[in-house]
């Protein structure tokens, strides 16, 4: 059972850490939230892999499910058009 656990962590570490490299080295700010969310639902379950249920289930309400929300919305109301508007004459 321990190589199962060793396997998994090792897993769930690479996860972690390349979405986290992600989320610094992506341009889009759309796809830098996206893989925040996989950086803090992967750390999630390493809570849960240590024992610890209730901090795995604070961490995905509070970060995942609230952080993650409001950076969603300020990217969507901040978002402007790439394309500038034609000047009408």
């Amino acid at each position: 059972m321990a190589l199962l656990e060793t396997i998994a962590f090792v897993l769930f570490a690479i996860v972690t850490v390349g979405s986290s490299l992600g989320v610094v080295m992506v341009r889009d700010v759309w796809h830098s939230a996206l893989l925040l969310g996989v950086a803090l639902l992967s750390v999630a379950v390493h809570y849960v892999m240590l024992q610890a249920e209730f901090i795995a289930a604070m961490q995905v309400l509070v970060y995942v499910g609230g952080v993650l929300i409001l950076i969603t919305f300020a990217i969507m109301l901040t978002e402007t058009d790439s394309q500038p508007d034609e000047v009408a004459t």
